[in-house]
């Protein structure tokens, strides 16, 4: 399968698995008044997100160039549909308390930059 279709495939499945995680048990680990958790689930992406990147790097056997492609491509689904989901947080997460909002935008975003960081850090072999 063409790396980039892969890509796609990769970056919606990932989105798909997170959001459903959130809307069904987010109450439970998502917690936003708890500093070290917060701070603990910021860190955890860094490796999850990193390892998933980089298995997929060396899977196809990416340059750098197409690393940075395929890392573009991979979160391109989850911020599309991300949008809405932060936009009506509060029917797409009704475990979670609304003014999560912010939080879960800014955790997001950092999610989706770790994933560009792997793609443009790549070395060529």
């Amino acid at each position: 399968m063409n790396y980039k279709i892969f890509s796609l495939i990769i970056g919606f499945t990932i989105w798909l698995l997170a959001t459903i995680a959130f809307r069904v048990a987010g109450q439970y680990f998502f917690l936003t008044d708890n500093l070290f958790v917060l701070i603990g689930l910021y860190l955890a992406v860094i490796p999850f997100l990193g390892f998933v990147a980089t298995w997929f790097f060396n899977k196809y056997k990416l340059g750098k160039l197409e690393s940075a492609q395929s890392a573009v491509i991979m979160v391109l689904p989850g911020m599309i549909l991300d949008t809405f989901c932060i936009e009506f947080f509060a029917k797409v997460f009704p475990n979670l308390p609304e003014t999560d909002g912010a939080t879960f935008g800014s955790w997001l975003m950092w999610a989706y930059a770790t994933v560009l960081v792997f793609g443009l850090i790549r070395k060529d072999k």
